[in-house]
């Protein structure tokens, strides 16, 4: 699949040398990177539908010090939607109140009737991106009916019912999403996901990065930090992906099957 990573932190860090080993993996996961730094309300997007070790611009950008306080990356190993910008993530979508939402995924939706709307809908042909579409939706739709924007508690009550929901039947959900405050973050799947504490940041990766200590990110529940610090903790909604072989030949296969 793909790998993810990414910091809620008070204060700025170095990040050149987790994105250096992240970019060591890329040879695995060939099919584009992406990064997203983010200042409040501000998103900071690079991303290239090319091999993260082929990016001359990314060589570049590491090469010069490279420090980040919230931030989002990912490589790509595609499983649904050719290899173009489009497919690419992040993915970022603004709400009606303007709030930015950044969306990066690793895992597979199979069987999903409330994301298939938007296979018409979306730029590109990833699940992933149906996924941000349809919590933008939600979102608006809750905005509409209180007449106001959304608390931290209720944007995070809204995305723990959401994650319930598209982690069935049996969908591996491995995300993080950051609302320009809150940094969800959520797996189904045991051990695909850690996080590793520092002084002032949280990070986060598909695999332990550049040692210290990491440790699993609970999973089949919602979790958000804010500046680093865990802020809520959802219920387990108990929806385990487990592997299944004939979920396998649906990968492959063009977006249209669905």
């Amino acid at each position: 699949m793909c790998e993810l990573f990414a910091i809620s932190g008070k204060t700025p860090i170095p990040v050149n040398h987790y994105l250096k080993e992240l970019i060591s993996h890329s040879s695995e996961h060939p099919n584009g990177w992406g990064m997203a730094v983010f200042y409040g309300n501000a998103v900071s997007l690079e991303k290239e539908p090319i091999p993260a070790y082929r990016s001359r611009y990314l060589k570049e950008r590491l090469s010069h010090p490279f420090e980040a306080q919230n931030m989002f990356a990912h490589i790509r190993l595609a499983t649904k939607g050719e290899m173009a910008y489009a497919n690419t993530h992040p993915f970022i979508k603004r709400d009606s109140s303007d709030r930015a939402w950044t969306l990066i995924h690793n895992g597979t939706i199979f069987e999903c009737p409330s994301l298939d709307p938007y296979i018409h809908r979306q730029e590109g042909q990833t699940d992933s991106e149906r996924i941000l579409l349809y919590i933008i939706d939600r979102i608006n739709a809750r905005m509409k009916e209180l007449r106001r924007e959304l608390c931290s508690q209720e944007r995070f009550e809204l995305l723990e019912q959401i994650m319930c929901e598209i982690t069935q039947p049996n969908n591996k959900v491995n995300l993080l999403i950051h609302d320009s405050e809150l940094t969800y973050v959520h797996t189904n799947t045991k051990e695909t996901l850690y996080y590793q504490e520092l002084k002032n940041s949280t990070l986060f990766a598909t695999v332990p990065l550049c040692g210290g200590i990491w440790k699993p990110v609970p999973f089949t529940r919602l979790l958000a930090w804010e500046n680093g610090e865990l802020l809520f903790i959802g219920k387990d909604h108990g929806n385990e992906y487990t592997y299944d072989p004939e979920d396998m030949r649906y990968i492959y296969l063009d977006h249209s099957f669905l």
